[in-house]
């Protein structure tokens, strides 16, 4: 009896220990036949019509490892060709406005996967000695990328710069173009906080916004203080339809991209012609910073950097309510020429 026993028992560890050794061996040819064949991920996956290149599954894992070693000049140029990779023109240009929310633009719409962000402002169509060293030169302070991925970089200055239109039209006259916007007061504002951090890190005094945004001796709005011109869109919008039609440009909401940043980013993924790839699960409120932050992925989560949502200094109501009936017959022009309309005082 015994012994019939001690021979089931074997029986049954020699089955199980198959069944074990089965499974592993399994494993290791399935992981071995997906790296040889390396499958197409059609994500839904094409960008054009049915037929076209679809993406690799791979494109996400360069996106964020091998693309940020080909940034930092860690690649060889094999390694380059032999992913297929290339530094192209943008096809997408955020050309504003300061203090907008361009940052926060960029780095949430680099969150699809057909787009690469440039990292930094290059400042090439605002910058003459830039602009001097030519269209290469630019090309080259592009990120690396697949052929069919969707190139953006952001420089706001460009919106305000009288010579940037015509320059970047003799580039691309079909980029596409995006504008964020906010109130135009708090964006003044804003642009004053900035600028007022800055000459307090280096222990300098600054006059007070209401002295820079009001003139003195007439005791109207102050269009030669640079953070209020800026905020008078339709001025500057005007210049940029010279070159470029409308329908080229697209507005984005600069407040609502704090509050609500899905529907304005699915906006953004319908004017580039991108299919809807940014869902809620990539953003995310932060309460301890008090607006969204981004997540790419189950390990991957970044947010702006501190420097973001500065508390602005209080302003005097009378003067509040002066920049906001002198902006008035600004918005109103600025809505009927883009077609938007925004709920500013």
């Amino acid at each position: 009896m015994l012994f019939k026993q001690q021979a089931l028992l074997r029986q049954k560890l020699f089955v199980l220990g198959s069944l074990a050794i089965g499974s592993l061996l399994y494993l290791v040819a399935r992981v071995g036949s997906l790296d040889r064949l390396q499958p197409l991920c059609p994500i839904d996956g094409r960008f054009g019509p049915r037929g076209q290149d679809e993406i690799p599954l791979r494109a996400l894992q360069f996106k964020r490892g091998l693309l940020h070693e080909f940034r930092k000049g860690n690649a060889t140029k094999e390694q380059i060709r032999l992913h297929n990779l290339v530094q192209q023109l943008p096809k997408a240009i955020i050309i504003g406005v300061r203090k907008g929310g361009t940052r926060a633009l960029l780095e949430m719409l680099n969150l699809h996967p057909a787009v690469v962000k440039a990292s930094q402002e290059i400042h090439f169509f605002d910058n003459d000695e830039n602009y001097a060293k030519g269209i290469e030169w630019y090309r080259k302070k592009m990120p690396f990328s697949y052929p069919h991925q969707i190139t953006i970089e952001k420089s706001p200055a460009y919106f305000i710069t009288e010579e940037v239109p015509e320059r970047i039209y003799k580039m691309n006259s079909s980029i596409k173009l995006l504008i964020i916007v906010r109130e135009p007061t708090t964006r003044a504002i804003s642009d004053y906080t900035q600028v007022l951090e800055g000459k307090e890190r280096k222990n300098k005094t600054y006059y007070k916004f209401e002295k820079l945004a009001i003139d003195p001796n007439t005791c109207e709005v102050n269009t030669k203080y640079k953070a209020v011109r800026t905020s008078i869109y339709t001025k500057h919008l005007e210049r940029w339809l010279k070159y470029f039609p409308i329908e080229q440009f697209h507005i984005v909401d600069g407040d609502r991209l704090i509050t609500e940043p899905l529907p304005e980013l699915q906006l953004v993924e319908k004017f580039l012609n991108l299919p809807p790839r940014i869902s809620q699960y990539n953003l995310y409120f932060n309460a301890t910073r008090g607006f969204y932050c981004l997540r790419f992925n189950i390990v991957f989560n970044k947010c702006l950097a501190g420097s973001k949502g500065r508390i602005h200094p209080e302003v005097d109501a009378s003067v509040i309510t002066k920049l906001r009936k002198f902006f008035h017959p600004f918005n109103q022009k600025f809505y009927q020429i883009t077609g938007r309309t925004f709920n500013w005082p």
